[in-house]
C-alpha cells in the first residue's frame, strides 16, 4: 500500500523531471488491483513488462502451471497497459527448466533475471543461440537486500549503499558498459532512501555520453549491434 500510495508518485515525478524512461515489472494481479497506475506508466512513456502472475516462485511450480500463469499475465498486462510486454523479469529472479521455453513461446525479446555477466549477452539453449537478450541483474544493485521492510531489523545506512552504487556506475562508465539498477517502490520509497536515489540519478546524469534507457530499448540496441535475428 505504501509503495502504490506514496512511493510510485514520487518515482514518477523523479523520472519525469529528469526525462528518464524506466521499466516497470508488474505482477499481473497488481495490474488488476490498480489498473490506472499501470496505464499511467505506459502513458508516461515507460515500459511495462512481465513479473509473474502474483509473484509466484517459478521453480516450485509444475511446468504447465508456470506456462499458464505467465501466458495469463502477458494477456492481462497487454490488455490493461495497452502495450505488449517485450520482456520479463521473473519473480525473485527464479528461473525454472521451463522458463526459457515459455519466453520463446511468447516471442519476448529479452529476459532480465539471470546473472552471468555485467553486461547484456545472448541466452543459449543446449549450446545454441536463442536470439533472446539477457539484461543481467545483480543483488548488489537491488535495494531489497539492504533495506528490510521491518525497520527493527538491522539494515545498511542508505548513503553507504548510495556510495556502492556510485562505484558500480563508475566502473560501468569507465568500461563503456551497462549500469542496471533494480528498485522496488515500497523499499526505495521512504524519504531517507529516496534522496539517495535522486542524488545517484543526478550524479549519473552529470557524466558525458550517458544513455538512460528502458530495458526494452537496451535489448533492441543489443540485438541491432549484435545482428540478432527476429
Amino acid at each position: 500500500e505504501y509503495g502504490a500510495r506514496a512511493a510510485v508518485p514520487r518515482i514518477l515525478r523523479l523520472l519525469d523531471t529528469r526525462g528518464i524512461p524506466a521499466s516497470f515489472y508488474v505482477p499481473a494481479v497488481c495490474a488488476l488491483l490498480r489498473p490506472d497506475e499501470i496505464r499511467g506508466y505506459a502513458q508516461a512513456g515507460h515500459e511495462v513488462a512481465l513479473h509473474g502472475w502474483i509473484h509466484e516462485r517459478n521453480s516450485e511450480l509444475p511446468a504447465a502451471t508456470e506456462r499458464e500463469l505467465t501466458l495469463r499475465a502477458a494477456e492481462t498486462l497487454t490488455r490493461i497497459s495497452g502495450t505488449q510486454p517485450a520482456g520479463i523479469r521473473t519473480p525473485s529472479w527464479d528461473f525454472s527448466h521451463a522458463t526459457l521455453d515459455i519466453i520463446r513461446e511468447l516471442g519476448l525479446r529479452y529476459d532480465s533475471s539471470l546473472m552471468a555477466d555485467d553486461d547484456p549477452y545472448e541466452i543459449e539453449a543446449a549450446g545454441q543461440p536463442t536470439g533472446i537478450v539477457e539484461i543481467p541483474v545483480q543483488w548488489i544493485r537491488d535495494d531489497a537486500p539492504y533495506f528490510p521492510v521491518d525497520p527493527a531489523r538491522p539494515f545498511t545506512p542508505p548513503r553507504d549503499i548510495g556510495q556502492m552504487w556510485r562505484d558500480e556506475f563508475d566502473q560501468a562508465y569507465a568500461q563503456g558498459g551497462l549500469f542496471q539498477l533494480t528498485m522496488h517502490p515500497h523499499v526505495i520509497g521512504p524519504r531517507s532512501r529516496f534522496v539517495v536515489l535522486e542524488e545517484l540519478v543526478d550524479y549519473i546524469a552529470g557524466h558525458h555520453g550517458v544513455w538512460f534507457a528502458s530495458h526494452a530499448d537496451v535489448a533492441s540496441y543489443v540485438r541491432g549491434s549484435a545482428g540478432l535475428a527476429g
